[in-house]
């Protein structure tokens, strides 16, 4: 069985990786298994200048899923590059950094910086719905999309992909404004916009009040967000969404991605993305799947 796959110029050994802020930048996963096992790794969110994030409380459960208001707290591209990027390198896996700003010269020259360090690919953050700027103010029109990845395009030679929200009206839009500028990808769905409240405390559960929303509750909504972008654009998917084993990535794949990411299925169990790569193996097997891009929107 052929399991490798080319996601927007990178080559996968398999169509399995770990999304952005899930995985921090795999130290600690690495206790559990050979992170060489991942079809690739994208990092936690990296910017500029290191960041400290929102005030905590910052995660809380809730059904079937979690919110996070991190704010993309990261040491900066600096420190990763001296200290986390080395440490990556030591494993056969795609290395993908996500790429966080709060204004296009900042994504700029972040990009500048990325263009020159020894990684496979970008993935542009224009989505976070927990930071008081940025990312939303960009992710939400076409026009703002478009600049921003137009941008980093001229100064990026890697493979760029472009991190899509899905607390839009028109998901298609935000998609081809994304390949209209020039991307040679999309990653979608980040977190959607959402909030608990305690009710002892009459007080909302995270300080920063709203949240993004991820685990099992979100996936019928990426998987509608990806099956409607795959039927509108041209460059591949990068899917996620509540994915937690190969059943879900395989859902996502004959909607139109060609490769799925494990966000907080890694803090339900440290072994999800192992799991869900022998999961998608074990479909090949009991379908005959010879190649696994023979599924990939296989979906009418």
């Amino acid at each position: 069985m052929n399991t490798k796959i080319n996601l927007a110029g990178i080559e996968m050994k398999n169509p399995v990786t770990v999304a952005s802020g899930t995985f921090g930048y795999g130290r600690e996963f690495s206790q559990f298994f050979d992170l060489s096992k991942l079809g690739g790794i994208i990092t936690k969110g990296t910017s500029l200048k290191p960041k400290s994030g929102n005030k905590p409380p910052r995660v809380c459960e809730t059904s079937s899923g979690m919110l996070n208001s991190i704010g993309l707290q990261n040491p900066g591209v600096e420190y990763f590059a001296q200290n986390d990027l080395p440490f990556l390198k030591k494993f056969d896996t795609a290395i993908i950094v996500n790429a966080c700003g709060s204004s296009v010269d900042e994504y700029v020259e972040l990009c500048k910086i990325l263009n020159t360090l020894d990684i496979d690919g970008v993935e542009l953050n224009l989505s976070c719905p927990n930071v008081k700027e940025g990312c939303m103010a960009f992710g939400n029109t076409y026009e703002g999309v478009k600049e921003v990845t137009s941008q980093v395009r001229k100064v990026l030679d890697k493979p760029l992909i472009v991190k899509l929200t899905p607390n839009v009206t028109d998901i298609v839009s935000i998609a081809k404004a994304v390949e209209d500028a020039g991307a040679d990808g999309v990653s979608l769905i980040n977190t959607l916009l959402g909030m608990k409240i305690d009710i002892d405390k009459r007080k909302p559960a995270l300080a920063n009040k709203t949240g993004g929303l991820s685990g099992p509750a979100i996936k019928p909504v990426a998987v509608r967000m990806v099956y409607q972008v795959a039927k509108a654009v041209n460059v591949p998917i990068l899917g996620m969404g509540g994915i937690v084993n190969g059943e879900d990535a395989i859902e996502f794949m004959l909607a139109g991605a060609t490769a799925v990411s494990i966000g907080a299925g890694n803090f339900i169990d440290p072994y999800t993305s192992i799991k869900t790569i022998e999961g998608i193996e074990e479909y090949m097997k009991k379908y005959n799947v010879n190649d696994i891009n023979e599924i990939i929107g296989d979906v009418p």
